[in-house]
């Protein structure tokens, strides 16, 4: 009898603790409004407001970001540019360009510089989540560190980002964006 309570307990903390990674799915997101287009969001110039914080909470880092956009049809598929350019609190400056290309209707491919391989984004409704792994640079050394990167529509010219930062499963901490297209 103690050996069948004590599988049934190990079956139902590994169920809870699969139940608690579990993350939201896009679709969830499907009937919201206003609906996201990121070709039609990220057109001309958008300032974005942001921190990094540690997986205690604390604020490591606060930063702005300017990014020019622009979209054009190759072979049949939307594909976007975002020149990103970063100024962090701290006095340092970052450049980031990404390649985004529509690849079906709300299945996204980016890549840049420091993204290992390609970024995956998936939307529907007001929202769009990215996965992607980015190296980055710290003290000297870079990590490889993976995102999972969630954006939310609020109004036609601000949009709200939130992205975990993991390493072997691990939270690192949190970025927090707040996007407003001028």
């Amino acid at each position: 009898m103690k050996s069948y309570l004590l599988k049934f307990l190990s079956i139902l903390f590994c169920g809870l603790f699969l139940f608690a990674c579990a993350s939201p799915k896009v679709s969830h997101y499907a009937d919201e409004k206003p609906t996201l287009d990121l070709s039609e969001y990220f057109s001309g110039t958008i300032d974005a407001y942001g921190i990094f914080t540690d997986r205690s909470g604390v604020v490591k880092k606060r930063f702005t970001v300017l990014i020019k956009a622009n979209w054009q049809v190759i072979d049949g598929k939307k594909v976007g540019t975002l020149d990103e350019s970063f100024d962090y609190s701290d006095g340092t400056q970052q450049k980031r360009i990404w390649t985004l290309t529509q690849v079906s209707p709300g299945k996204y491919v980016g890549t840049a510089d420091d993204v290992v391989g390609q970024a995956l984004g998936d939307s529907a409704g007001n929202a769009l989540n990215w996965a992607y792994t980015l190296a980055l640079p710290v003290d000297g050394t870079i990590y490889h560190v993976q995102f999972d990167d969630w954006m939310y529509l609020v109004t036609p010219k601000v949009m709200l980002n939130k992205a975990k930062m993991s390493k072997f499963g691990i939270e690192l901490g949190e970025v927090t964006l707040s996007f407003y297209k001028r």
